[in-house]
């Protein structure tokens, strides 16, 4: 006997919170190794300069014990004497129930993590789902219509297409871009990439416009040709040779059996292509100046700074798990079997 909607959804929502604390427990117990590298330099740097300064206000150096004393009062300060363990037990529910804190150095105009990667997220979505929404789109219509007609010009255009564009860097793609329409063509300022922030929504959507159109031709094929695939495979299933023998119209078949019974594995599509598209990309931030979550960790990486790290780890996790949950929540809701299996195994 299947478990209802509702325990499902409680049960699989409790799975994804064990998941994810023991994947930043995981996570915890690396960084605070580096943490404490990156801590143990800081207190040397501020003894030192605590020396710097009270030798220019005291006009003498003070003693070896006082030194020691304020050293081990910074220790404290940071936690640095308390045992591996505990620390990294702290690290891991500070980071889950998001006390990230503050980062030495400063990214985006703050050092307080939580601003920072709200600010890149923004940055991020904007960017990045939006061309994803347009991926999504693009690629569905298409595969749609080519799997209506399988082997005719069009079916044909797009599988080259899909693999041609899906095997380019989007990276190189990007570059490409930039040669071509900022360049050669002069269409785009090349102020517009050559500094991190721009102002004003002119500028901004001038600035999205080669990264969106980059990404867009770099993934809406991948997405046609695997939307095709599914499609052809539910069409030769025998409910939809009934409903052709029955004389139901062609596009009622398509759009009201054949797409419906493709639903699952596109609704997964769909969910971790736009989950997915909340990370960003490193590379392709860096190489059109997007200041969104990839440039995020790039600069953290660069700064050494642990605990944006850390969080944007979190972050990239809590998706991954959510997007999952999502999915299978989805499924259950589409394919009540789905509920009985769980029921099953718990």
């Amino acid at each position: 006997m299947g478990m209802s909607f509702g325990k499902y959804v409680a049960y699989r929502l409790v799975n994804a919170v064990i998941i994810l604390f023991l994947a930043v427990l995981l996570m915890s117990a690396l960084f605070t190794k580096l943490a404490t590298i990156q801590l143990t330099d800081q207190v040397n740097s501020e003894v030192q300069q605590w020396v710097r300064s009270y030798t220019q206000t005291h006009h003498e150096k003070p003693t070896e014990q006082m030194i020691e004393q304020y050293k081990q009062s910074r220790i404290h300060y940071y936690h640095l004497d308390q045992p591996y363990w505990k620390r990294t037990w702290e690290y891991a529910i500070n980071t889950f129930t998001f006390h990230w804190g503050q980062s030495f150095q400063k990214v985006f105009g703050t050092t307080v993590i939580v601003d920072q990667i709200k600010t890149a997220l923004a940055r991020t979505i904007l960017l990045f789902t939006t061309a994803e929404i347009l991926v999504i789109i693009i690629g569905l219509a298409l595969g749609i219509k080519s799997a209506r007609s399988p082997g005719s010009l069009l079916d044909r255009t797009i599988s080259i297409l899909a693999m041609v564009t899906t095997s380019l860097p989007m990276w190189w793609l990007g570059m490409l871009m930039i040669l071509i329409f900022v360049v050669y063509l002069g269409w785009l300022p090349i102020t517009l990439y050559s500094q991190v922030e721009v102002s004003g929504w002119t500028n901004i959507l001038k600035k999205m416009s080669l990264p969106v159109l980059t990404i867009v031709i770099n993934l809406f094929g991948g997405w046609a040709w695997t939307t095709r695939n599914i499609m052809i495979g539910t069409m030769q299933e025998d409910f939809i040779m009934v409903a052709r023998a029955k004389g139901v119209p062609e596009r009622k078949i398509i759009y009201g059996h054949a797409l419906k019974a493709a639903a699952p594995p596109i609704i997964t599509m769909v969910i971790f292509g736009l989950i997915g598209s909340l990370g960003g990309a490193i590379i392709t931030e860096i190489v059109f100046n997007w200041p969104g979550m990839g440039r995020l960790y790039y600069e953290a990486l660069q700064l050494n700074a642990v605990k944006t790290m850390m969080a944007l780890n979190y972050m990239f996790a809590m998706m991954t798990v959510f997007s999952m949950v999502l999915a299978d929540i989805l499924y259950a809701y589409l394919d009540p079997r789905v509920r009985i299996g769980a029921a099953a195994r718990s």
